[in-house]
């Protein structure tokens, strides 16, 4: 179905940063924010950035279907085999709304449960990371430069949620790599900054979304890194709901389960309940 994976990735990469130019214009005339039924916010900007990378895949990808978070959040769901789109037009809207840099526009290709493809762009600095299968990069001012997951070494470095900072995830982090480092930033971010060698493990001990992570995940996989679910395997995709219970995500290496450390949960996703 997909022939030109480099043009696919060329077009992602093409209709992020249009996304992205589209949210820092209206950010710049101005904008409410509205609460949706989850009690998360949505603006302008995320069905803007939406609309602008919806037609860009359709263009680049016709057939491809594209699971888009604030479709999903308006009950538009397109029927979908083992190949499609994961969109979040605008992830870290917390942290948007209050007037931060880390938010991000995300585009991941998932094929078999796994994210083959992705690209994250942060529209407030102009940096963006993309990856697929064999290649991954940022590019910043312009300049492209290729990315690796860094070798495990004795001292680590971990990076956590902003937003989601939790006591157990500190519990976590003391078990898995004993005294550690860590930086705390908003959305997929994180990801990017495993992949590019900057940090050694991320753990989420929360729910998130498919299309909030699976971008990010395509850019680690690429830069030779992993990300495991709660029962110590590779991520999948298509669960119920499109929401994950937790991961841990690292340069590489298997990081110990997170199930011990997680809260009962009964949103849906990875558990049987559904929603």
């Amino acid at each position: 179905m997909i022939a030109d994976r480099a043009a696919l990735l060329d077009a992602c990469i093409l209709a992020a940063r249009a996304a992205g130019a589209e949210i820092l214009k209206l950010v710049a005339a101005g904008f409410e924010v509205e609460t949706k039924g989850d009690q998360s916010p949505v603006t302008i900007c995320d069905r803007a950035a939406e609309r602008i990378i919806l037609k860009a895949l359709a263009e680049a990808a016709p057939g491809v279907p594209v699971i888009a978070e604030e479709e999903v959040a308006a009950g538009r769901i397109p029927a979908h085999g083992e190949t499609y789109f994961l969109v979040d037009p605008l992830d870290g809207t917390k942290e948007f709304v209050r007037g931060g840099d880390d938010y991000t526009v995300n585009i991941g290709l998932i094929e078999n449960a796994t994210p083959t493809l992705g690209v994250v762009y942060q529209p407030a600095t102009g940096s963006l990371w993309a990856g697929r299968e064999g290649e991954a990069f940022v590019e910043r001012g312009g300049r492209r430069e290729s990315i690796r997951a860094r070798e495990r070494g004795t001292a680590l470095d971990a990076v956590a949620s902003k937003s989601h900072l939790t006591q157990a995830t500190v519990d976590y982090l003391q078990q898995a790599v004993g005294e550690c480092d860590y930086v705390s930033v908003g959305s997929s971010l994180k990801f990017c900054i495993v992949a590019e060698g900057k940090a050694d493990i991320y753990p989420r001990l929360a729910p998130t979304s498919e299309w909030d992570t699976a971008a990010g995940h395509a850019v680690l996989l690429a830069a030779g890194g992993s990300v495991d679910g709660t029962d110590g395997q590779p991520l999948r995709y298509g669960k119920q709901a499109f929401l994950n219970r937790g991961f841990v995500a690292t340069a590489g290496w298997q990081a110990p389960s997170i199930e011990p450390f997680l809260q009962p949960f009964s949103g849906g996703g990875e558990l049987p309940q559904g929603v």
